[in-house]
């Protein structure tokens, strides 16, 4: 995987069922145009945050519910090709009219990865994240993030995955910049961590933070954490390209 369409989308949690329709249609049509992964994950365990947060990000209204979502892709060349014939296929009036969510407020971007720690596990939970990275700290970033990625491995996680803002537009009412409060010299890092479950992940976190490697004054963080955003996601929708052929 070398590139990344990231995607938060906020959705009525009664209409849980007609997003997974949609999601279904839209991964087809995905899988059909060269993408390698789709996977849709919902809001779990998604905390209000003092400056930023996933609701704050789409201004989620009450009773909606944040979807975190991503697809995979092969490159920028194979993202940017299948999603001009995504959008050309005729199989797109199957959608629902109205969409089960607010289109305006969906926040979507590409990325590409500068870290892809893996072992292979099915995805049963994912923690997610939406960082504003100074430019001139992606070095720095990658390294810490390497670092911290090991770790996680060591206590539980299947994978990290760490993406730089390459392709993210402006939106009218909600994007990835304003998400994180972005300043301009500043990119936006879309990432998560694959865990087998969510109780792996209650208990894979707690070691990571009481790890003598994560602690305050080990890794200098090379950006805001005041400002970073994360989040809780239950898997509902996972397909890759073995299992879509």
């Amino acid at each position: 995987m070398a590139y990344v369409e990231g995607f938060v989308v906020p959705v009525p949690a009664d209409a849980k069922q007609a997003y997974h329709d949609l999601a279904r249609l839209t991964t087809d049509l995905f899988m059909d145009h060269g993408a390698c992964r789709v996977a849709e994950c919902w809001a779990d365990d998604v905390p209000d945050g003092t400056v930023t947060d996933f609701k704050g990000a789409v201004q989620a209204k009450t009773g909606e519910i944040v979807v975190f979502s991503w697809v995979e892709w092969a490159s920028r060349a194979a993202r940017d090709a299948g999603m001009e014939a995504f959008l050309a296929d005729p199989r797109m009036h199957r959608f629902p009219d109205p969409m089960p969510f607010e289109g305006q407020r969906m926040i979507h971007a590409g990325f590409e990865p500068i870290v892809d720690e893996a072992n292979p596990a099915a995805m049963g939970y994912v923690d997610g994240f939406l960082i504003a990275v100074p430019k001139g700290n992606r070095e720095a970033y990658r390294v810490m993030a390497t670092k911290a990625a090991a770790v996680f491995q060591e206590h539980g996680a299947t994978r990290i995955v760490e993406a730089w803002g390459d392709d993210v537009p402006a939106g009218k009412v909600t994007d990835f910049r304003r998400a994180v409060k972005a300043e301009p010299d500043e990119a936006v890092m879309f990432s998560w961590v694959e865990w087998p479950s969510r109780a792996a992940r209650d208990a894979g976190n707690a070691r990571v933070m009481a790890d003598p490697r994560m602690q305050p004054g080990t890794n200098p963080m090379p950006f805001d954490g005041k400002r970073m955003i994360y989040g809780g996601f239950a898997p509902i929708l996972d397909v890759a390209e073995t299992a879509h052929a």
